[in-house]
């Protein structure tokens, strides 16, 4: 069925804003004549005053949209025109749900009820007759009940009145018989668990969730020429989305071979994507691909007497606003940081995925670093969360997550940053008991000497690289988890569990001085990459050293040890993946040596963007020649050539050079340590929950604009600095530091230390 010929029986289509983070989306609104959903789309809800609270909108358990919806994006993968679904346990959405809400009313109120699914309503207690769809509450302290099966889709409701709305404070049950009050207390009220209801500014009640798309836009070609076979369509740029074929008349076939290169999509056995069509047409029409594909090249190729007058796309995208800024006095570096803005852009959609051609799916280690590149440009805490609902799924659990014992880890790690940046409590104190069961399921699979060892099912992925040992007992692993349980730690006091609160800080304590006592090799001066039959192996890889230096597990001593012998050693494996280089680079970052990092982008990304790349790739060997660079996992193409791990300067420009970093849950406290690495000067903005902190830096003068908090300022100077608007505080050698006040502007004078 093509996208834009459905029989007109079926969908309406809608073109309409919902809420105002998504004004711009086009919503495919469907209305079905099936009991399944009743909705009155004529009934519309009561418009507030401005300053009246929350808005209403739709809800439903919390979870269960962000697991549908990942659902319905990776399934959409296709090879060769097969169906290609990912190959971990897929979970699902409850199919009933119990919502309620008491209320006081001082008087009568008319209150509509929308629903997603077959329903019931329970007025204090007692069932009413059919499916309501407005109801009357009279004054005085009521109760509402709506109970919502939905096989399909998920169960969802839109409440609307004056006072009474649906809202996140509503209360949801999938009737597992333990009830946990609003405060997270057990209590002997009822024998039924309720939590507090997800949402996500549905904010429209004839626009339910499962109608969600993300919106797009018409584009065009940039050149068409004639191929061996057809005709190559080139976009100018790697892009993504529907395309479009006009004016198609005649009889027969026509194949496009779609390529992130020209290459592949002149390659009719090599193409990992095609779309195959069969027309009889005697008058013009136009027909728009059913399943959106990523690529920069199209190859059509047509047999009979078929014949196309021209090709365009819909261009898909996530509407998402950029918060934050980088510039510099470095023209290929400023190229780098807009081509990786692009790239995570491409990778942004219903979730933070991996690559647009392949896989299209919610890998964790993919995902953490795109949450901590959103934190420097757009951040979007609702993708944040959304991603990490929809990658941790439903209890019990079975497996790691993604099959990836790494990749349980980088979950865990998420959270950490989530808090860190946005200093949301809600979140960890809703989903802490999926925390928790996924961290036992881990602590049960270490071996006798609590380590984790690879075991049956367990993937154990670190980097792709040749000749990397994944045997025995690696010590990236159990770094990894270390900080796992500093984070359960952490979550656990915020969800005052104060006993496993400690446990989880004592078993952190525990792994992290085994790992010193264990790895640690002073001659090598490094930790080894692992340890076989209780020895250590006499390899030394990059990647656990280099992250405990910026997890600060080194100490100084340690820190200047291995930058010298890891990160700066070239007989030292070398990494050749952005994805691994992004966290080889902070390193290197968090020990100052950004000159030497703004030499390795422009070398590294620069030589990706003097091959021609219009978006970063999934991995770049600079040895390799011509079509090398496309191929992967034994394919031709099989190499993603727009991969969001490829955008991490996005994340180090922001953090490690305009050097703005959270110390505190939400920006309360913040530094600001402008590095310029060699550039004369740089300037951009990194945006925090209240505001973006703006950062202007060149070698002789700083003008920093603050958000809300407290910051400190900490750079070092060759001549003594000064600052009208507050005083300097000199830390010793050439080192200085000052404290700035919310919304201020502060102007230093000082000499740039070379």
């Amino acid at each position: 069925m093509e996208r834009n010929n459905l029989d007109s029986r079926l969908p309406v289509f809608i073109e309409a804003g919902v809420g105002a983070r998504f004004s711009k989306l086009r919503f495919a609104c469907l209305f079905f004549v099936m009991v399944s959903l009743c909705m009155d789309s004529s009934a519309q809800p009561p418009k507030r005053h401005l300053g009246h609270g929350p808005q209403d909108t739709w809800i439903w358990y919390p979870g269960d949209f962000e697991i549908w919806l990942a659902n319905q994006m990776q399934n959409r993968r296709t090879d060769r025109g097969t169906f290609f679904p990912v190959f971990w346990k897929v979970d699902s959405h409850y199919p009933l749900i119990d919502f309620h809400k008491e209320f006081y009313l001082t008087e009568p109120e008319e209150v509509n009820i929308y629903v997603e699914g077959t329903y019931n309503v329970k007025f204090d207690g007692q069932p009413m007759e059919g499916t309501p769809k407005k109801i009357t509450v009279p004054a005085g302290k009521h109760k509402i009940n709506v109970k919502v099966f939905n096989q399909a889709n998920v169960p969802a409701i839109y409440v609307s009145g004056k006072t009474i709305f649906s809202d996140a404070s509503w209360l949801v049950t999938f009737e597992d018989k333990e009830w946990i009050d609003e405060t997270g207390k057990t209590s002997d009220i009822s024998a039924t668990k309720w939590l507090n209801a997800g949402k996500w500014n549905f904010n429209d009640p004839t626009k339910p969730p499962s109608t969600f798309k993300l919106p797009i836009v018409p584009q065009f070609a940039t050149s068409l020429a004639k191929s061996s076979n057809g005709k190559l369509v080139d976009f100018g740029k790697e892009t993504f989305g529907f395309i479009k074929l006009h004016g198609i008349k005649g009889n027969g076939n026509i194949t496009l071979y779609y390529g992130e290169s020209k290459e592949e999509a002149l390659s009719e056995k090599g193409a990992v994507t095609l779309d195959r069509l069969s027309f009889q047409q005697s008058t013009k029409k136009d027909s728009v691909m059913p399943l959106s594909k990523a690529f920069r090249y199209v190859n059509m190729v047509t047999d009979g007497t078929l014949q196309v007058d021209s090709v365009s796309m819909l261009y898909e995208y996530a509407d998402v606003k950029e918060n934050g800024s980088f510039k510099c006095s470095d023209e290929e570096i400023n190229r780098i940081y807009d081509v990786a803005k692009y790239t995570f852009h491409l990778n942004t959609r219903e979730f933070f995925i991996d690559g647009i051609k392949r896989d299209r799916w919610v890998w964790s280690g993919d995902a953490y670093q795109s949450y901590l590149m959103n934190y420097y440009l757009y951040f979007d805490n609702e993708t944040v969360s959304r991603t990490l609902l929809a990658l941790r799924g439903k209890d019990p659990v079975t497996g790691h997550i993604n099959t990836i014992m790494d990749y349980t880890f980088y979950w865990f790690l998420g959270i950490y940053d989530y808090y860190l940046y946005t200093g949301d409590k809600t979140f960890i104190t809703q989903f802490y008991p999926r925390m928790q069961s996924l961290m036992e399921y881990c602590l049960g699979r270490r071996n006798k000497d609590g380590l984790m060892e690879g075991l049956p099912g367990d993937w154990i992925f670190i980097d792709w690289a040749d000749k990397l040992s994944k045997k025995g007992e690696v010590s990236f692993e159990q770094l990894l988890l270390c900080r796992s349980l500093e984070t359960m730690a952490l979550c656990a006091g915020i969800a005052n569990e104060k006993s496993d609160a400690n446990k989880y800080q004592q078993y952190a304590a525990e792994l992290k001085a085994k790992l010193f006592t264990l790895y640690w090799n002073e001659t090598k001066q490094a930790l080894v990459h692992s340890r076989i039959d209780g020895k250590q192996t006499e390899n030394v890889t990059r990647y656990s050293n280099m992250f405990s230096i910026f997890f600060d597990y080194f100490n100084q001593q340690q820190k200047e040890a291995v930058k010298k012998s890891v990160l700066l050693n070239d007989s030292i494996q070398k990494i050749t993946t952005p994805y691994m280089r992004f966290y080889e680079l902070e390193a290197l970052c968090a020990m100052g040596e950004q000159t030497y990092v703004t030499q390795q982008m422009k070398d590294y990304w620069g030589g990706m963007l003097k091959l021609g790349a219009t978006s970063f790739w999934e991995e770049y060997n600079p040895t390799k020649k011509g079509a090398e660079h496309l191929a992967m996992y034994g394919r031709e193409f099989g190499k993603s050539l727009c991969h969001a791990w490829g955008a991490s300067p996005i994340y180090l420009l922001g953090k490690y050079y305009i050097g703005v970093k959270p110390t505190s849950p939400g920006y309360a406290m913040y530094t600001v340590e402008p590095n310029l690495g060699g550039l004369q000067w740089i300037e951009g903005r990194v945006p925090t929950p209240n505001g973006a902190i703006a950062v202007h830096c060149s070698t002789k003068e700083m003008n920093i604009t603050t958000a809300a908090g407290i910051g400190t300022l900490r750079f070092h100077s060759a001549v003594k600095p000064e600052c009208k608007q507050t005083t300097i505080e000199s830390k010793g050698g050439n080192l200085y530091e000052l404290t700035m006040q919310g919304y201020k502007t502060y102007i230093v004078t000082y000499q740039a230390v070379h």
